[in-house]
């Protein structure tokens, strides 16, 4: 039986979430677990802390059963587009540029391998 977990609105731009998420997709857990910890990019903190949060959702409904034997693996990771807030930042000549500061929503799923 499979468990969802979901961060929405995350504060950093999809393309740079979407190169951690390109890296665990289909990993068994606990190597995912050891890729996001020693990872130096930033979104890699909150990657992680989501990942054990569908672990842990995946205990609450299967608790007969143990994370270690169900042997669990990254089944699905989606990363989309959030909110854009939009700012402006000085520019020569009395113009303005536009800053579009990104999020990003995260889906991560698990379920075990058999």
């Amino acid at each position: 039986m499979e468990a969802v977990a979901k961060l929405n609105n995350y504060p950093t731009s999809p393309r740079k979430m979407r190169l951690l998420a390109d890296l665990i997709r289909g990993m068994e857990v606990e190597k995912a677990l050891g890729v996001l910890q020693f990872n130096p990019k930033h979104p890699a903190v909150p990657m992680y802390k989501l990942l054990k949060s569908a672990i842990n959702n995946w205990e609450q409904k299967n608790t007969e059963a143990k994370v270690e034997d169900a042997k669990l693996i990254v089944k699905t990771i989606m990363v989309d587009n959030g909110r854009v807030i939009k700012r402006m930042r000085p520019a020569p000549q009395g113009r303005g540029y536009r800053v579009r500061k990104r999020s990003n929503h995260v889906t991560i799923v698990v379920d075990s391998k058999n």
